[in-house]
């Protein structure tokens, strides 16, 4: 039942007619494409916006994380410079020594004031660490504070925005406290928030490294500070890039910075969000309130801090909802304007194949005289072209029926009229008599023989057919009668394989060739004319060369001779020589076909060579 119902459902949209097939035709081709592209667009647009975003938000943070890096490496290197300032060093060395024999006097005899070479002796050092510091401070753009202890804590700072540390003694504790094992390297603190001397609760990361001296002995402290807003911009940008909120945290879990400023110095270890980051770089899905968001994150090498952004998934797909939203109402209204434009196109092409049909009818019932009006260049143009070429082939060949019987039975009696010269004859037979008169009767008795063989062959039913094998015996008769006329004049060479002796052929093909070559193509400047006939079997043809190697002619007579061979017009009579090639070419024609003939080579003094083309025969033919 399934079989017969899509059988039926076939055969009823076979039949329809064409304008309900195009449609039909327009309607699947439009509205099935259109749709498909659509929905595969849009999931393809919305997977790629993230993975983009993704590839984006890893390169940009990436990019901050290198200027951060490269900021705490300025840093880092800022804090080497008392290892490399003299002066500093010296200083540092006083102050302890100074302190040094303050602490043992005040062991001694409990505490000492400070004498007025002891205040210009702490003056004199205080100016020339915190001069120095200056210098240092003002070489990275965005350091706020250089703080230099000496080895019993007494610190000498510089700040930029006169903001200073108020738990300073603090501070230098645990600095020191975590350098007291390094062995001078840098160490770079996470952001903490200390009070100022200006009232005002502050946030900064830190990179300390101890002081040495020349035989490396620790002889102070160095503090190179900068505030979180060195990070603010940049984080701000990448937030403003991305539309999501960054995250600085370090390898611990702490806080370095967050957009929000709220969740500074707080540690976030224990946090879905922190456990979730694993590894150097990548991205996680995870809902927050409620919402889907996008989690990127990537790691510094360096220092070993993590940024992460998280992005609202709406944020995301915000575009690619309206891309959606637009790429429907797009695809609605162009498959309303093709099925409307495909109705228009559908009646347009259907009236000119209805007009075409209707003279095709007419043509059925005899009436050639019917004209198709193209009035386009398009398919139904070219048809419609090809159709009035039809008719008008149709009508040539109705008119060529009749003129190629009469042409053929023309070319017959002109074949039969033409093969004896009379000028031949009548010198053939002069030479007989003389002949006769001087050896009596054995070489007479020969020409007389040869003569009357080639008047029978030449005479009998031209519409019959013959063999390979007789054709060539009548060539080589016509050869030996003309050798009798000119005595050593012609020299024959007939080569073509034996298995083409039964091959069926019409009569009289070689000898009006070698009759031409023979009056036409004779140069009396040479003793004997060379004539040869070869056989070159290809897949498509049989090719004679009918060659001579007499005076030939020049390029304007060869020319002339290939154009009229090619006329379709029937050769008018003559004696004069020039018909007997004409006449085989269109009895050829008339016989086997337009694709075989005689066509004519040649060359002022190097003979002539004419190829005549015959149709391949069957097998057995050959065999």
């Amino acid at each position: 039942m399934k079989a017969k119902r899509s059988h039926s459902w076939w055969s009823y949209i076979g039949d329809m007619a064409m304008e309900r097939k195009l449609l039909l035709v327009f309607l699947i081709i439009i509205t099935l494409p259109l749709s498909v592209i659509s929905v595969i667009s849009f999931k393809s647009y919305s997977e790629s916006i993230q993975a983009n975003t993704v590839a984006y938000s890893e390169k940009l943070i990436d990019q901050m994380m290198d200027s951060i890096d490269d900021y705490i490496e300025d840093m880092k290197r800022i804090s080497s410079m008392p290892a490399y300032v003299n002066d500093i060093k010296q200083n540092l060395i006083r102050s302890n020594r100074y302190y040094e024999q303050k602490r043992m006097m005040d062991s001694k005899g409990g505490s000492t004031p400070v004498a007025p070479g002891d205040f210009d002796l702490l003056l004199s050092i205080q100016r020339g660490i915190e001069g120095n510091i200056s210098f240092i401070n003002n070489i990275k753009r965005g350091t706020n504070s250089v703080y230099i202890f000496d080895g019993y804590g007494n610190g000498y700072y510089s700040a930029k925005d006169g903001g200073v540390r108020l738990d300073l003694e603090q501070s230098y504790k645990f600095w020191s406290g975590q350098s007291r094992d390094s062995s001078g390297e840098a160490l770079l603190f996470g952001t903490q928030a200390y009070t100022s001397n200006l009232q005002s609760t502050r946030y900064a990361f830190t990179v300390v490294r101890k002081i040495v001296d020349g035989l490396w002995n620790p002889i102070g402290l160095i503090a190179v500070e900068a505030n979180i807003s060195n990070l603010e911009n940049q984080v701000a940008e990448l937030d403003t890039v991305t539309h999501g909120k960054s995250i600085i945290v370090d390898e611990d879990g702490k806080v370095i910075y967050d957009s929000g400023r709220k969740l500074l110095t707080t540690d976030i270890s224990r946090t879905s969000l922190f456990r979730q980051a694993v590894g150097n770089a990548g991205s996680f899905y995870d809902t927050v309130s409620g919402k889907e968001q996008l989690n990127i994150y990537s790691s510094s090498a360096k220092t070993n801090w993590k940024v992460i952004i998280s992005i609202p998934v709406d944020e995301l797909t915000r575009g690619v909802k309206l891309t959606r939203n637009a790429t429907f109402a797009a695809t609605l209204i162009i498959i309303v304007l093709a099925l409307i434009i495909s109705i228009i196109l559908s009646f347009a092409l259907t009236k000119p194949l209805t007009q075409m049909i209707q003279l095709m009818k007419r043509v059925q019932n005899g009436d050639l005289d019917v004209t198709f009006r193209v009035r386009r260049r398009d398919e139904i143009g070219l048809l419609g072209h090809q159709f009035n070429r039809m008719l008008a082939r149709i009508r040539q060949l109705i008119q060529d029926i009749y003129r190629i019987e009469e042409q053929k039975k023309e070319a017959e009696l002109q074949a039969l009229q033409s093969q004896i010269n009379p000028h031949f004859i009548y010198n053939t037979l002069e030479s007989i008599r003389m002949t006769a008169e001087i050896n009596d009767d054995v070489e007479a008795a020969d020409m007389v023989s040869i003569l009357g063989k080639l008047l029978r062959y030449s005479t009998s039913d031209l519409s019959g057919t013959t063999t390979m094998k007789q054709e060539l015996l009548y060539v080589r008769n016509y050869v030996e009668l003309l050798g009798c006329r000119y005595p050593g004049r012609f020299v024959l060479d007939i080569d073509v394989p034996a298995a083409l002796d039964n091959y069926s052929m019409i009569k009289l093909v070689f000898q009006p060739i070698i009759e031409n070559a023979a009056y036409h193509g004779l140069d009396d400047t040479k003793p004997r004319m060379h004539l040869s006939i070869t056989c070159e079997v290809t897949e498509q043809k049989l090719l004679f060369h009918i060659r001579d190697d007499g005076c030939g002619m020049e390029q304007a007579t060869l020319d002339k001779l290939n154009d009229s061979l090619k006329h379709e017009m029937p050769p008018k009579k003559s004696i004069n020589g020039g018909i007997g090639m004409k006449n085989v070419h269109q009895r050829i024609q008339l016989h086997y076909g337009a694709a075989y003939g005689i066509e004519v080579f040649s060359r002022p003094g190097e003979g002539t060579d004419v190829i005549l083309s015959l149709p391949l025969q069957v097998q057995s033919a050959m065999d």
